[in-house]
């Protein structure tokens, strides 16, 4: 949930740093995030390319101990089932809701021009995450689940 503040989001770099705070107006078109970092308080602009995701989250510790299920069937239907695979060999499962922004699921070629990602729902309701933008220029392959 946002606050006065804005949303709460971990924006995780392709190097693998983290970037925690808060931002403002976000949208796929978005060439930049503007963030209000949580430990400094600067103000930093950061080029979408530069990020494999950004996830807004519920709070900046996350739950201790706990390890996030990744498997479907255990939230409530949310959109068509996700794979992603990112270009370090991450993985991330989730749903994501209306038009599929690929062509035949396997190639982001076709996001738009504009589109820079796009966001997808945690299979794990009770994960840390609310929802995480995906940028399409971090992915290896992408997948819908059939099943």
């Amino acid at each position: 949930m946002g606050n006065d503040k804005g949303e709460r989001v971990v924006a995780r770099f392709r190097d693998g740093r983290l970037v925690k705070g808060y931002i403002g107006d976000f949208s796929v078109e978005s060439d930049t995030l503007l963030i209000n970092d949580l430990t400094t308080n600067q103000q930093h602009h950061i080029p979408i390319d530069n990020l494999k995701a950004v996830y807004f989250v519920k709070t900046f510790k996350g739950i201790s101990g706990y390890v996030e299920k990744k498997a479907y069937g255990i939230r409530k239907h949310k959109g068509r089932k996700v794979f992603i695979k990112f270009t370090d060999k991450e993985t991330l499962v989730g749903y994501i809701e209306g038009e599929i922004p690929w062509d035949k699921g396997f190639s982001l070629e076709k996001l738009g021009k504009k589109a820079k990602g796009f966001f997808i729902t945690p299979v794990d309701e009770d994960s840390n995450n609310d929802k995480v933008f995906v940028v399409g220029s971090a992915i290896d392959h992408v997948q819908i689940v059939m099943v």
